[in-house]
């Protein structure tokens, strides 16, 4: 399942996602570890690393572009009244240990360091499960804990200034295609809609493909969801909408983010069904 540098996640036996541990990446990119490929049960990649339009786009991962002034997302912060400049201000997300690796999952140990120093430590649990014959999930945990003396907060480019660009915490870079996938809710539809809304879950549906992504638990609900269709595929869920997340010295923040992963294009019956299938209460 495993060697030095990543493991390979199983469902009944086949695999479904490779996560790298160690990526050897310059430090622009805010080296982290990340799923890639993550693909549906017949094989179709639904992640992409390294695209063009965004060279630090890495699969499905946690990314923050502003842990107290350090970027854990890479490329150019966006700076206040400026725009996005280019810092020497990267950070880095390192593999510190796995307290479990099984077929289906893993608990792992990351420190976030920058500037020689550790910022957060984060526990990140994911599972793999097997809801049909045509879909799975990914249920992805993290946990930042601020591990310095002093408080810290995490903002996003919509808290320093950029409207509509609340991106930061756990974020899925998906597949691009021809064409743009449909983006959906329960009750709505479309890049402009669903972008910046609270949702219980929403649904990227591409060629062959759909993800159905899910907040599990009660404050990762609260969180508005960041969309890209037309740009490029991408779903997060934003940490830092419309202002900055305040972690006291030794408090800790969770989010809990469920994913079905199916081959094919679901409704919204479909997508519904399979969230109740994936989340627990």
């Amino acid at each position: 399942m495993m060697n030095n540098e990543s493991l390979v996640l199983r469902v009944a036996g086949r695999p479904v996602g490779r996560y790298i541990t160690r990526p050897e990446l310059p430090p622009k990119l805010s080296p982290r570890p990340y799923f890639h490929p993550v693909t549906t049960l017949a094989g179709t990649a639904v992640t992409e690393i390294g695209p063009a339009d965004h060279i630090h786009h890495l699969g499905v991962g946690v990314a923050v572009p502003d842990v107290e002034g350090y970027n854990f997302w890479g490329g150019r912060t966006y700076v206040r009244d400026q725009g996005p400049t280019e810092l020497d201000n990267h950070g880095a997300q390192r593999h510190s240990t796995f307290q479990l690796c099984d077929p289906d999952g893993f608990v792992e140990e990351l420190r976030w360091v920058a500037a020689g120093g550790e910022l957060l430590r984060e526990r990140r649990t994911a599972a793999a499960t097997e809801l049909t014959d045509t879909a799975w999930a990914l249920d992805f945990t993290f946990s930042l804990t601020n591990t310095t003396a002093e408080p810290l907060s995490i903002g996003s480019p919509a808290t320093n200034g950029r409207t509509g660009a609340a991106y930061g915490g756990f974020f899925w870079r998906a597949r691009k295609e021809a064409e743009a996938p449909e983006v959906f809710t329960a009750g709505t539809e479309g890049e402009g809609a669903v972008h910046g809304a609270r949702a219980d879950w929403l649904a990227l549906a591409g060629a062959n493909w759909t993800l159905v992504f899910a907040g599990a638990t009660e404050q990762t609900r609260r969180d508005p969801w960041f969309v890209r269709t037309a740009e490029y595929p991408g779903v997060g869920s934003s940490l830092a909408h419309e202002e900055r997340l305040p972690i006291p010295a030794g408090e800790t923040v969770v989010r809990r983010v469920v994913t079905v992963v199916a081959d094919g294009r679901l409704d919204r019956g479909g997508a519904a069904a399979l969230v109740r299938k994936a989340v627990s209460p």
